[in-house]
């Protein structure tokens, strides 16, 4: 199944710390934020501003997105990104890790501030944005759900240990996610898998999507299917992405259809088709069908 979804990164993933301040800088295949907070004691609450130029931005590209798509497909949220990640944009990846040891109890001030914009954030574009399939779409990975429906991640869980997770992450990423009705979080790297069993124990987070990083097979290898079993058991969805059509029907023999989201590009529509055939797709449709009509 193909769903038409518009992508409304006006400034890259990150968007947030954008609207809480920080620089933006766009290049013709990249993006970079500058950080901003360089005196920790003395910068300002950190708030979601309306009157922030990047926000005035991406509201214009949301309402334009909008207007043209007039109920044929869905807009998506921005890559707003929350929690640490965010303040790692406005304070810098490495004075961020020295406040952790330095001054803890600003970390996780600032990390709550942030939890708090995203919540003000994401309620202003879901304004923005009411779809005629109520809920909403997130562009990162695909995802929609029937209410509030948001990706959401840490990659600067990698530079940090399980028990500084459990401190300065999982407190604010427990609140998301309840505060959400549908939460995937993005486990980037095989450098984020020791923070697994703490993603696990976050009892309203509902999915999990595996990026392997550059260099090792795609979402769709043997290689992942024991991790792929270790998040269903622990009663969480999986979204295995660059899967290729014929690691298809092989991982969904190793691990089971249900609670599995299959990311794949068929080369064709005749490809697609018969994925789709082959995999029962068309067969749950029948049913359904019948079901309905019944």
């Amino acid at each position: 199944m193909a769903v038409p979804l518009v992508n409304t990164d006006a400034g890259g993933p990150g968007s947030l710390g954008l609207f809480l301040g920080a620089k933006g800088h766009l290049a013709e295949t990249t993006v970079w934020y500058e950080p901003v907070i360089e005196d920790p004691e003395t910068h300002p609450p950190l708030c979601f501003d309306d009157s922030e130029e990047w926000w005035r931005i991406h509201e214009a590209v949301l309402r334009e997105a909008e207007a043209r798509s007039r109920g044929r497909c869905l807009v998506g949220f921005p890559d707003l990104i929350e929690n640490v990640d965010t303040l790692a944009a406005l304070r810098g990846n490495e004075r961020l890790l020295m406040d952790m040891l330095e001054r803890p109890t600003w970390v996780e001030r600032r990390v709550e501030e942030i939890n708090e914009a995203f919540f003000a954030c994401f309620e202003r574009i879901e304004a923005l944005l009411r779809s005629p399939w109520k809920g909403n779409a997130w562009h990162a990975f695909g995802i929609w759900g029937p209410g509030r429906t948001a990706k959401v991640q840490c990659d600067f869980c990698c530079m940090i240990s399980p028990a500084m997770f459990r401190r300065f992450v999982q407190p604010a990423l427990t609140r998301q996610c309840a505060w959400l009705d549908y939460s995937l979080f993005h486990l980037d790297g095989t450098q984020a898998i020791p923070q697994l069993d703490n993603l696990l124990a976050i009892e309203p987070l509902r999915a999990i999507e595996w990026t392997p990083q550059a260099g090792l097979p795609g979402g769709g290898s043997p290689r992942w299917y024991d991790l792929y079993r270790r998040i269903r058991a622990a009663g969480k969805s999986v979204q295995a992405i660059g899967v290729r059509p014929e690691e298809v029907e092989p991982l969904l023999d190793a691990v089971g259809a249900e609670g599995m989201f299959v990311m794949v590009a068929a080369d064709d529509e005749d490809q697609a088709l018969e994925l789709l055939r082959s995999t029962g797709w068309e067969r749950a449709e029948a049913s359904t069908e019948e079901a309905e009509a019944r």
